[in-house]
């Protein structure tokens, strides 16, 4: 069912059983030349997201309020964005993937099946931002298979956290995590 406020791209491919909320943009914005939106059945987009052009959702897949998804995303099934998140251009997302609401995650990162984020955990990718070569230096996240990232922590650019590990609440990591390992504090440390 699609809202009689919502706008959904002619083109855009909406799979059976699909909701698409109030006051939702799909797959209308982003350059012409992008693929159009594909979004796999059973999925839910609540009321006020703004999902791209270029951007595939697979089956399952459920937006909170005011969720924004930038174009060439890739999402898997089953994966949960909470309300007010920021997903940037050029995501991949695995299947069974859950962010919580206001998460922050940027270009080029990935998520690998089962990756968790609590809320409020921002992403970073650019070392050096607000320089003419910031664009061409982004060095996105990898968060690996079933790790849980606790709630409002941050991960600096070209951080890779490990299958199974555990990052703390509040924690600011500046290195890599290792498979299974868990970090706290500020700067993030190893238990």
């Amino acid at each position: 069912m699609i809202h009689e406020t919502a706008i959904v791209a002619p083109d855009a491919t909406v799979g059976s059983d699909s909701e698409i909320g109030p006051y939702s943009l799909v797959g209308t914005y982003g350059r012409d030349d992008l693929r159009p939106l594909v979004m796999g059945s059973n999925g839910v987009i609540r009321s006020h997201c703004v999902v791209y052009r270029g951007t595939q959702l697979g089956t399952s897949v459920a937006l909170g309020h005011g969720v924004l998804v930038r174009e060439n995303c890739t999402f898997g099934d089953r994966v949960s964005i909470g309300s007010h998140s920021v997903v940037e251009h050029s995501v991949e997302m695995g299947n069974d993937v859950r962010l919580h609401s206001s998460c922050f995650v940027p270009e080029e990162s990935v998520l690998d099946d089962g990756a968790w984020l609590g809320p409020g955990v921002i992403v970073t990718n650019a070392r050096y931002p607000n320089r003419p070569d910031t664009k061409e230096n982004l060095e996105g996240v990898h968060i690996g298979k079933t790790a849980t990232i606790g709630a409002g922590v941050i991960l600096m650019p070209g951080i890779r956290v490990g299958e199974g590990a555990l990052v703390g609440a509040g924690a600011v990591v500046l290195e890599d995590v290792a498979p299974g390992q868990r970090v706290v504090g500020n700067p993030g440390r190893p238990l």
